[in-house]
């Protein structure tokens, strides 16, 4: 049995810390938490000193195969299936130093992630536990298409969503709208119609598989709210127009309708707003930040489900390892310090499919931890000083 000591924990839903916790581990689970006392004769102890325990971060996007550089499109175009596997192994390895010990990848080539996925799932020091979608299904020459997921019509979805379930993925990623990655795509409209969406929702349900959609635009996650997506990433509400309505601020529209049908029906949001500090952003993210932080008060008051996600490895203010720049996004945005540790713990665990025994630290679960300096709860910036991180028992930082 494993005990691992430290200053304080926060389990990933609670509002306060548990002082002097003692976590017991056996056979890669939590069987005890406990405030204070002595690990039980035999235990290996581990002691943390003045740290605070947390459930390991469960980032809810990310692109192991881009390697954050200049010309992500460039560089995995030159790569072949195994360097390409190579650096993605790297990037695993940057993440879960991160601690980061759960990612659902959203776009990989030739589903190399579930090659990963194998690999991690056999070596807890080789990188998080991968959950992956394989290649992110567009439109011929649509968003990412330079990965292989092309489909059009109702019966090429059908076949798409058919094809990576065979693969044994663990979630469809459709691109809705275009992205800036892909210089050629639309971020503001919808790469398919509304038939086709709800085609490929039902498939993908029809699979038993979760299904998530890649919409920057207000009209996209409209679109993708209506066909019955289980979730959205990004969920910007981006509009091309100078103004909005309402008054929300150049290049931001959150309808409230949306907001409302997304708490009903249970969509959750997949937001991806962290970056390297630093870094001038492009000249529409200042435009678009006073529409960006009312409309994610809008949707934290309706109650929407909201987690953290990177988007790692997209550009070179996302590298693989920064999923704390994600969390530390959300405070500076308008949540609360214990409002973004449950989006990046609790909540993504959630949004991923694996609450049940991830994202907490209980007995029954995981014990996929992470230890920082510090007190997150009252300065969010300690989730960049990672002194341990265990996966499945086993101390891997």
């Amino acid at each position: 049995m494993l005990a691992v000591r430290a200053r304080s924990l926060f389990d990933g839903a609670g509002p306060e810390l548990v002082e002097r916790p003692l976590v017991l581990v056996e056979k890669g689970r939590i069987v005890d938490v406990r405030a204070g006392g002595e690990p039980p004769v035999g235990a290996e102890l581990v002691d943390l000193g003045g740290a605070t325990l947390l459930p390991g971060f469960v980032d809810t996007h990310v692109h192991l195969a881009f390697d954050a550089s200049d010309d992500v499109v460039g560089s995995l175009r030159d790569a072949d299936d195994e360097e390409l596997l190579a650096r993605m192994r790297a990037a695993a390895r940057a993440t879960l130093a991160a601690g980061v010990t759960t990612v659902r990848d959203l776009g990989d080539r030739g589903y190399l992630a579930l090659r990963l996925r194998e690999e991690t799932a056999k070596a807890p020091a080789a990188g998080p536990r991968v959950l992956a979608s394989g290649p992110p299904v567009t439109v011929p020459g649509g968003h990412c298409w330079f990965l292989g997921g092309e489909a059009k019509g109702v019966e090429g979805l059908r076949a798409a969503v058919r094809e990576r379930a065979e693969r044994g993925v663990d979630v469809v990623h459709v691109m809705v709208t275009g992205g800036d990655l892909t210089p050629e795509s639309d971020p503001y409209h919808a790469q398919y119609g509304h038939t086709e969406l709800r085609a490929v929702v039902r498939e993908a349900h029809r699979h038993e598989l979760p299904i998530t959609a890649h919409a920057h635009s207000a009209a996209g996650i409209a679109d993708a709210v209506a066909a019955g997506f289980d979730s959205v990433e990004h969920c910007f509400f981006a509009t091309e127009d100078a103004e909005d309505t309402e008054g929300a601020g150049e290049g931001v529209d959150y309808d409230r309708r949306v907001i409302d049908e997304m708490f009903r029906a249970g969509v959750a949001a997949s937001l991806t707003f962290g970056s390297l500090p630093g870094v001038p952003p492009p000249p529409h993210v200042p435009r678009r930040l006073p529409g960006t932080v009312a409309g994610l008060d809008a949707m934290r008051q309706a109650g929407v489900i909201m987690a953290c996600g990177s988007d790692s490895g997209t550009f070179p203010v996302r590298p693989h390892g920064g999923h704390p720049h994600s969390v530390t996004a959300m405070v500076e945005l308008g949540f609360t310090p214990l409002e973004a540790l449950r989006a990046a713990t609790s909540t993504a665990a959630r949004v991923c499919g694996v609450a049940c025994h991830k994202g907490c630290v209980a007995p029954g679960y995981d014990a996929d931890l992470v230890a920082v300096a510090g007190d997150p709860l009252a300065d969010v910036t300690a989730v960049h000083a990672v002194t341990a991180v265990f996966r499945g028992g086993a101390r891997v930082v």
